[in-house]
């Protein structure tokens, strides 16, 4: 039997969060809602009064007479489980019977909701304290009525698997049939939350409480979408970045079996001021509408359209309140002449690079070195290709528009629908799916409005599909980078100053304040852009997905050439922070940092693998989460490398669901692998190269390693983030494994063309 919560309540800021209560609209039962950022909403208890947009909720909880309870998960789904770890946190603080907890999927509302937005690893960061607090409300609140119904004190009963009972007169009562009477209980503005020793539900392993929806085919999905009279619509754009419409002959393909229309459009107006996540790297295109997706793939193929080269200019974009400037060339890109310019500013042939931090004297270091290690790493782009093709379903026939799909984030794209369409963004309904694959693309949620656009020009609801060659050729890809990494070692062998300089096309790579600024004495970070007409966007970790391999492997080279263990460097590096930083702006956690290589040097047996096992580590902080793995080879062919293990080790806070959290450091391990070794789109005059899976190559599962072992840290810290952290560095463990099986570096990605080369 559970005892009472231990008296820890939140930080004042949380503690006046307040909550909504009312009764079920049917069969009695409780719903709690809470904002994040603590909009307060007037407590109600007669339902048939309560506004619709009372039951969309942030996170809530709707417990009803029959004992089941229902946990709405305000963030999108796209594999990280949201649906079950958001669920497990509610039902630990309300001391739920786990197997009556079922989740489903809230709907945007943002007079509700603060943050509907699932990307940089923060949907449980920033929801772990509302939810907790979420859950407490309701477990007082059914303790109070129960308290009120047998005249006992509140502080005499206690609560276990969805019941109350008071000891001393053996009375108890399921939450079900309390829920009514708590549901009429004024909502308390501060409760007591469980002590994290206290858990027994977060921190254990659970299956994914939509998982047999999944694996039955149920839909979930907005490819699923299915309305009666609903159209099939796809887009056709410019084959090459830097182009624009010149003419399409709609008339012809409107002829053909199935085709309802036909037009030209503006994905946006031209005098739009974009938003970060407005990026669309075609605002005009041709929408063919058809009865079905074949009938409209065969006139997509069919249209006769012109294109032309447009004029560089200027837009303004609001980076989140800053107005941010960004030029735009009006010419043909190549990925050959974006190598060469990258290799021209990191050599001083090109201006552009430009000081980010400085710590002591690094030229002189440099100058007085008796040796320099110096590397130029370089990655290309990469398309995020979701297994789920882009889709999203709009009907703008009416003057309440309803859209529905997978989207990241539906908090960005709102307004800019509401502007696009002119009316009040009260007057669109959006329904958030499950999506097939996320890891950034679907934050930019242009083909939302495209539906809408089209959805209206036709008055009839749509389906606007993507095939994989419309989303593999428009973009969003992550950038291209170059780094040039330099170590100034002196006669006692010892690292006495670092320089990190990074380009990249249209963004650089390099974080400053991270490791290993702070734990050297002379260091220099340097940063350029180059601009673009090609669009780039959130891929999976940010820059950091290139920037730990080029770090990594670089502290590799750099402890083979002082003669030290890899993993020894780097604590001894981790060391220096931790007990005498240089700067004062580091933004990692040394000890932590430390703490993780130490677990994994242990749980990967480290210094006992033989030899004849190539290895490789790597350790990496980003999205506030500290992620390191281990990498072995299977040693006998070197030119077709086969992983026989991965060691990795996560300091992730709290770990909600161990079984979600394993599964998510899996999946990061199997896509890195994939990327690092296979991962490119290359630009010919502007077009994309590869269009398809016939050219763009992803893992096959032969490729696999044969066994990933995942642990994590042992925290009671708050959980900062999970989703991002471990993808960085199975990049450069993997690098440095090959590096040992075949004594040869590889300084660019991917790595499988410079294997074959030998």
């Amino acid at each position: 039997m559970k005892t009472p919560h231990s008296t820890q309540t939140l930080p004042t800021s949380l503690g006046r969060r307040r909550f909504l209560q009312a009764t079920a609209a049917t069969g009695g039962g409780l719903m709690i809602n809470f904002s994040w950022l603590g909009a307060a909403l007037a407590a109600r208890s007669d339902a048939d009064s309560l506004p619709d947009k009372l039951f969309s909720l942030n996170a809530y909880i709707h417990i009803a007479s029959s004992g089941t309870i229902t946990a709405m998960v305000p963030n999108p789904e796209f594999g990280q489980n949201l649906m079950t770890s958001m669920p497990m946190i509610l039902a630990e603080e309300l001391d739920a019977d786990w197997q009556s907890v079922v989740a489903e999927q809230a709907p945007y509302d943002p007079a509700l909701y603060e943050r509907q937005f699932s990307g940089g690893s923060q949907s449980i960061r920033r929801a772990w304290s509302g939810l907790r607090m979420a859950g407490a409300a309701a477990r007082h609140m059914l303790m109070q009525a129960a308290g009120g119904s047998w005249n006992v004190p509140m502080a005499s009963l206690t609560t276990h698997q969805g019941i109350v009972k008071h000891a001393a007169s053996g009375k108890q009562a399921k939450y079900g049939e309390l829920a009514s009477l708590a549901a009429t209980l004024p909502v308390p503005e501060n409760v007591a939350v469980k002590s994290v020793d206290d858990f027994s539900l977060i921190g254990s392993a659970k299956k994914n409480l939509v998982g047999r929806e999944i694996v039955t085919g149920k839909p979930l999905f907005g490819m699923d979408t299915q309305v009666d009279g609903m159209l099939i619509a796809m887009i056709v754009h410019a084959p090459a970045f830097g182009q624009t419409l010149v003419s399409a002959d709609t008339d012809a393909v409107k002829t053909m079996p199935g085709i309802r229309d036909a037009f030209v459009f503006d994905a946006l107006e031209p005098d739009y001021t974009k938003n970060y996540f407005d990026v669309t790297a075609f605002p005009t295109m041709v929408a063919i509408v058809g009865d079905s997706t074949w009938q409209v793939m065969k006139a997509k193929k069919a249209l006769n359209a012109k294109w032309k080269t447009f004029d560089g200019y200027e837009e303004t974009i609001d980076r989140f309140g800053s107005p941010t400037v960004i030029k735009v060339p009006g010419v043909l890109e190549n990925t050959s002449d974006h190598k060469q310019a990258m290799a021209d500013v990191l050599s001083g042939k090109r201006e552009g690079l430009r000081e980010l931090r400085r710590d002591g004297d690094p030229e002189a270091a440099f100058a007085n070195a008796a040796r320099v290690v110096e590397s130029t790493y370089y990655a290309p782009y990469l398309a995020h290709n979701t297994m789920e093709p882009m889709n999203f379903f709009a009907d703008a026939t009416g003057e309440v528009v309803n859209v529905s799909g997978p989207l990241q984030g539906p908090i960005f794209i709102r307004q800019t629908l509401a502007e696009r369409l002119n009316i009040s963004p009260d007057n669109i309904n959006i329904d958030m799916k499950r999506m097939g694959g996320g890891f950034g693309r679907r934050a930019y949620s242009h083909y939302l409005v495209e539906a809408a656009v089209i959805s209206k020009k036709v008055n009839k609801p749509v389906k606007l599909i993507y095939t994989r060659e419309d989303d593999m050729t428009m973009g969003i890809y992550r950038p291209t980078y170059s780094v040039k990494l330099r170590a100034a070692l002196n006669e006692q062998n010892e690292l006495t100053a670092y320089q990190v300089s990074g380009v990249g096309v249209p963004e650089h790579c390099v974080h400053e304040h991270r490791f290993p600024a702070g734990a050297i004495d002379n260091y220099l970070a340097e940063g350029a852009e180059i601009d673009s007409n090609i669009t780039v966007g959130a891929f999976r970790a940010p820059r950091s997905n290139f920037m730990a391999m080029a770090e990594q492997a670089f502290l590799d080279e750099v402890a083979e050439a002082m003669g030290q263990d890899p993993i020894d460097l780097r604590l001894s590096l981790l060391k220096r922070a931790q007990q005498n930083p240089v700067g004062s702006n580091n933004d990692y956690d040394a000890a932590r940092y430390a703490g993780v290589l130490h677990q994994l040097r242990e749980t990967s047996g480290w210094d006992s693998i033989p030899a004849t096992s190539p290895k490789g580590v790597a350790v990496y902080y980003c999205h506030n989460s500290y992620a390191a793995h281990v990498v072995t080879l299977d040693a006998e062919d070197q030119r077709n490398p086969k992983i026989d293990n991965v060691f990795s080790v996560l300091d992730c806070g709290i770990v909600v669901n161990t079984e979600g959290a394993v599964n998510m450091v899996e999946g990061a391990v199997i896509d890195g692998i994939g990327n690092a070794m296979y991962g490119e789109m290359t630009f010919t005059d502007g077009k994309p190269d590869k269009q398809n899976f016939d050219r763009y190559r992803m893992i096959r599962m032969n490729e696999i390693p044969k066994n990933i072992s995942v642990s994590f840290v042992q925290s009671d810290t708050d959980p900062p983030g999970l989703g991002e952290p471990p993808f960085p560095p199975i990049f450069p463990a993997l690098a440095n494994a090959l590096y040992k099986g075949r004594g040869k570096r590889l300084y660019e990605q991917p790595f499988a063309p410079q294997i074959a080369k030998g």
